[in-house]
């Protein structure tokens, strides 16, 4: 017997909820969560469960509906959704793809059909997802809007963590003109990601794999260019293709990136399932980390899915943990403190998880990594359940709607 679809439908400002539900399915193989009148409450209601379909009610065109779909959609990629409608769609049915649902209907239309459309929409996205390899394994996005935060140093200890918990884990040096993820882990730069762009033909695992190179904990790595002028080689789209093979032949993908949301950023940022925000104790980089956290915001990305660390979290500079919650919104996730080790580590080429096992820094980054498998076997089982997940992670804050 097939599993039951969990369905959550949204409905737009001046939809009747009573004529809606009367047209919806009931006692097919769709199961409805909750009909939840605004799109406002239902980004709320988003940020805190899982369906595994998103229903959008509008009458006729509707820019709110639009943006919401879009948000919805790079909120979580591989749920689709499917609108409907109860004016003329003239002018509307094509923003509502470019926007990303799977399909959508003009009412009236009796339940049969619009159950078929439902049941068709989420048996499309789920083969997409198998054929592709997206969401087959989490992507972490490191991620530090300010330089020198210590992005590079999370992403390293939390990528061999991984590898030595026993989950094939490979981290991305995204930082295409500057990147220090080789140095940091003291490997040779024989090839490099502007190589395998330079490589030609279709992209596959085995292809990519060989591009990778091999660390001593496991962990495999795709290294940035060793000049800054073969970064242009290095397109958005080629890293997407990337992105989605990396993501097929692991249990963890993890990114590295350059300062700012630079379109190679942004890329990553849409093709991540989650979002770690490094940030530091003293006031230009705490704004920088709130003004990243409202952009991230803004993108339309479940606070549920970001965390935060605090690097070097007990430097006195007159700015308490008090302070940082204050500024941000938010507690930081995992606090790494100032250890005199972790400098001499990275000119060594030796992760602090590697070289101190007892080190306070390297149980932070410990933590980090834990705290990831243990959100992982969550969605894994949850999915197998097809139930909806309240996620007890993330600042839940009230969805900014673009003017």
């Amino acid at each position: 017997m097939a599993a039951r679809i969990h369905a959550l439908v949204a409905l737009d400002e001046g939809v009747d909820s009573q004529s809606i539900q009367a047209m919806l399915p009931d006692g097919s193989g769709v199961e409805i969560v909750g009909i939840i009148n605004g799109l406002d409450e239902s980004w709320r209601t988003l940020q805190e469960t899982a369906p595994d379909l998103l229903i959008v009610a509008c009458e006729g065109y509707s820019d709110r509906a639009l943006y919401f779909i879009d948000s919805a959609v790079k909120q979580q990629p591989e749920r689709p959704v499917v609108v409907l409608t109860t004016g003329s769609p003239n002018g509307f049915v094509r923003r509502v793809f470019e926007s990303g649902a799977d399909d959508i209907l003009t009412l009236p239309e009796p339940p049969e059909r619009i159950a078929f459309a439902l049941e068709k929409a989420v048996a499309r996205r789920r083969g997409a997802a198998v054929a592709s390899g997206i969401a087959l394994a989490p992507m972490v996005c490191v991620l530090g809007p300010k330089g020198g935060t210590g992005k590079t140093l999370v992403s390293t200890n939390l990528g061999v963590s991984l590898a030595l918990s026993g989950k094939r884990s490979i981290v991305v040096d995204l930082d295409l003109q500057f990147g220090d993820i080789g140095l940091a882990l003291g490997l040779r730069p024989d090839k490099t990601i502007y190589d395998l762009a330079r490589s030609g033909g279709s992209l596959d695992e085995e292809k990519l794999d060989a591009y990778l190179t091999r660390h001593t904990s496991g962990l495999k790595v795709l290294l940035a260019p060793t000049r800054p002028d073969q970064a242009s080689t290095v397109t958005v789209d080629f890293l997407r293709d990337v992105f989605t093979t990396l993501r097929s032949m692991s249990d963890f993908v993890i990114v590295d990136t350059p300062p700012g949301f630079t379109p190679e950023v942004i890329a990553a940022i849409d093709a991540s399932s989650n979002v770690c925000i490094v940030g530091m104790l003293d006031s230009l980089s705490l704004k920088n980390t709130k003004l990243g956290l409202e952009t991230l915001e803004l993108m339309g990305y479940n606070p549920a899915q970001i965390s935060l660390v605090l690097n070097r979290s007990d430097t006195r500079v007159g700015i308490t943990h008090e302070d940082v919650d204050a500024i941000i919104g938010r507690s930081p996730d995992v606090l790494v403190p100032s250890d005199r080790q972790i400098p001499i580590s990275i000119n060594d080429g030796i992760p602090i998880v590697m070289r101190d096992d007892r080190s306070e820094a390297g149980r932070a980054f410990q933590k980090l990594a834990e705290s990831y498998v243990e959100q992982e076997q969550e969605q894994s089982a949850a999915a197998a359940a097809h139930e909806p997940v309240i996620s007890e992670r993330g600042n839940k804050r009230r969805f900014a709607w673009r003017s």
